[in-house]
């Protein structure tokens, strides 16, 4: 639909997103661990034994012995730092570098921490929800980062974000053209009840959690849809004049 390139719209309160870019991080560097250096069958293993499982989660089945590396109620975070590929891994991150640092700057690192979990959390309930009987591993961070994409919209709908429509045509528009765009397709991919790779739930389980999240998890004062906040403004007074006489409402003469 379209690809995120940069948003204008600067820090206010942290100087550096540092958990937005230690997630991204840790990401990176867990694909090429695994998708890269770790053999087929190691490769198997990893996505079998960390991603998320409705069927294993909800006791439906279990895993052989040799694949629990891990307490199944863990894969509920584990999961969303595994990718199938670069194109999968690369448009997440994408998402997470052009939106992730606002939403951080808005609650600061440490619950954007917790924010960002619980999105991925909420992002894989979702999923169970709709199948707990699949035996199908859940991966990826698009649970997390819609969770990101949901905030955003509510913190800054109006800022300018420069997309590539269509993958070909560089435009700058309000956030909330694209990111509710983006939005309402999640939710029209489940109603059509899509049969595909991609689990539109965990999507809309995220941007519920992520709009929900910040309304409790943003620092105080600051303010949803792009408002400001105004404070009153200090009057100067001349202390070297005395000050001027005041008169009642019919002039000089007083009441």
């Amino acid at each position: 639909m379209f690809v995120p390139l940069h948003d204008a719209n600067r820090l206010k309160h942290i100087r550096l997103q540092y958990v937005t870019l230690a997630i991204i991080a840790a990401n990176v560097l867990i694909f090429l661990g695994v998708n890269l250096a770790a053999t087929e069958a190691g490769l198997f293993a990893t996505v079998t034994s960390l991603g998320y499982t409705p069927a294993v989660v909800n006791d439906f089945a279990e895993l052989p012995p040799e694949l629990v590396w891990i307490p199944e109620e863990m894969s509920l975070v584990s999961y969303s730092f595994l990718h199938g590929d670069f194109w999968h891994l690369g448009g997440n991150m994408l998402f997470l570098w052009v939106f992730g640092d606002n939403v951080e700057d808005a609650m600061g690192h440490v619950r954007f921490l917790i924010f960002y979990l619980l999105c991925a959390i909420a992002g894989a309930l979702a999923h169970g929800l709709m199948d707990p009987a699949s035996a199908a591993p859940l991966i990826g961070a698009s649970g997390a980062v819609a969770g990101i994409v949901g905030a955003y919209l509510l913190l800054h709908p109006r800022v300018r974000v420069w997309v590539l429509v269509l993958g070909r045509i560089p435009l700058p528009l309000p956030a909330w053209i694209p990111l509710g765009l983006w939005i309402g397709f999640q939710f029209a991919m489940i109603a059509l009840m899509a049969d595909d790779q991609v689990s539109w739930a965990a999507h809309i389980g995220g941007i519920v959690a992520g709009m929900a999240l910040v309304l409790v998890l943003r620092r105080r004062g600051v303010p949803l849809f792009d408002r400001e906040i105004r404070t009153p403004q200090a009057v100067e007074v001349d202390v070297s004049r005395p000050p001027a006489p005041t008169h009642g409402p019919w002039g000089r003469g007083g009441s």
